[in-house]
């Protein structure tokens, strides 16, 4: 039999019971709709995170400290394979020489106790960061109220909205709220003038006393106050109390790279103009501190240019006696869950389609019932028994190929709809919409062969019986 007329033939089939037909079509629509729309979901919300993590600015950076264990963000480190060494300013450079590295700065956290001009009798104490100018492009600048750092070196400060509410004496606030100030309650503190006070690691002679020392750093020229209090020395460092205006330039809703310090962190400085201030941190009670050796940091965050080398300069970093962390490190377990969850959706998805594939099969069965003479004509003209299958084969894979179509049609329409309430939702909780659903290519195409797959397979019992029918026995029946 001719491909046309193999093609025709089977075409006339399916038209002469249109109804009893479409319901089957339709069945597999619902069960590739079903595939389709839960497969979508687990990959929209796969590729969310990963946005998210990307955006933070963690995702291609790498997080170093001198020792294993150094806290609980790197206790799933694999350990160092090179001799343990001093994390200081000659490792830093080293870590800048990487081909692979776009920058390295320190991780700086620390205490600082911070006076508005109003109400200078009111003291407020919170976590001191630094950030470098690259983290502008970070996800929690969106909604960034006031402007970005002007230079490096400049005594200006970024706040987070909960502690800004602080300095207006407002109630606070959930943070997981992230409420934005109102405009006239950020007016009454952008630009606005904070004493900044902190604690200040000096180095120092052993058998010397320790003294104030001369202030350091571009951001202390002419806006440092002297040292007025030693408050503690050893045989390594003494550590003097200093005093430093600075002017409040934007008010941010969420922390950026939380997770990445201790403790939530609520200010802000420019990473030059922090270091110039040589802040106290508490890692330097553990490092001995010498003049003329450099410094010695607790942590160093090592930005890489492309995800893809993290590993490397992982390994690498680690070789040098370092001991090191990346989010790549946590995302191979965040891959595996959506893995797992994708499994789970995808076989869930997939029953729908197998009750389909059994109406597929009573369709094409009652087919063969109806149709018995006229198969024992096409084989008393010499149509073969593969002739026959081929026809109902045909008829199966048409109905798997308009049903995929309509299905993967009908789950993207479920994914949008449902995007679309989730999103009005998520408004009226003055959250950020995103986007939860995802269609990839690759799903429309695996989609419309699964169900193509599913289609002939349901009819190898429907085709193998019509083939069998013998041709004397079916043109007697009536």
């Amino acid at each position: 039999m001719k491909a046309y007329d193999l093609v025709e033939l089977a075409a006339r089939n399916l038209r002469e019971a249109v109804l009893r037909n479409s319901l089957t079509t339709l069945g597999i629509g619902v069960g590739v709709a079903s595939l389709v729309a839960m497969l979508s979901l687990g990959i929209g919300l796969q590729k969310l995170v990963n946005r998210q993590l990307g955006r933070s600015g963690l995702f291609d950076s790498i997080f170093v400290t001198s020792r294993q264990g150094a806290g609980r963000r790197i206790a799933q480190a694999p350990v160092i394979t090179g001799a343990p060494k001093s994390l200081d300013d000659a490792a830093r450079k080293g870590f800048a020489a990487m081909p692979e590295v776009l920058e390295v700065y320190p991780i700086i956290s620390a205490t600082g106790e911070f006076r508005t001009e109003a109400r200078p009798e009111d003291a407020h104490f919170t976590v001191v960061g630094a950030l470098p100018p690259s983290a502008r492009a970070g996800e929690a600048f969106d909604e960034l109220q006031g402007s970005y750092f002007s230079g490096e070196d400049q005594p200006e400060v970024l706040i987070l909205s909960d502690f800004a509410r602080e300095l207006l004496g407002l109630p606070a606030e959930p943070r997981l709220n992230e409420q934005s100030l109102k405009p006239e309650q950020a007016a009454q503190l952008l630009g606005k003038q904070l004493t900044f006070r902190y604690a200040e690691r000096e180095a120092s002679d052993s058998t010397a006393a320790p003294t104030p020392a001369p202030s350091v750093g571009p951001g202390q020229k002419g806006g440092a106050q002297p040292a007025d209090e030693t408050l503690g020395a050893s045989s390594a460092f003494s550590v003097v109390r200093r005093e430093q205006k600075v002017k409040i330039v934007g008010i941010l809703n969420s922390e950026p790279y939380r997770g990445l310090r201790s403790g939530s962190t609520s200010v802000f400085l420019p990473l030059a103009f922090a270091e110039g201030l040589n802040i106290m941190q508490p890692g330097d009670l553990r490092n001995i501190m010498r003049p003329g050796q450099g410094k010695n940091y607790s942590a160093l965050l090592v930005r890489v240019a492309k995800s893809k080398d993290v590993q490397a300069v992982e390994e690498k970093i680690r070789q040098q006696g370092f001991s090191s962390f990346s989010l790549l490190d946590a995302s191979r377990n965040v891959t595996i869950f959506f893995t797992i969850l994708d499994m789970f959706l995808g076989v869930f998805g997939s029953l729908a389609l197998a009750v389909a594939s059994l109406g597929i099969i009573n369709t094409l069965v009652m087919a063969i019932l109806e149709r018995r003479r006229e198969i024992g004509i096409m084989k008393a003209l010499g149509a073969s028994d593969g002739d026959v299958k081929r026809i109902f084969f045909f008829e199966a894979g048409t109905m798997g190929i308009l049903g995929g179509a309509l299905g993967i049609a009908i789950g993207w329409g479920i994914g949008r709809v449902i995007n679309f309430g989730t999103n009005i939702y998520l408004r009226r909780l003055d959250i950020k919409p995103e986007n939860f659903w995802y269609v990839p290519l690759w799903l429309v195409l695996a989609a419309m062969g699964f169900a193509v797959v599913v289609s002939l397979g349901a009819g190898l019992y429907p085709a193998s019986r019509a083939a069998k029918l013998d041709p004397v026995k079916a043109l007697r029946h009536d």
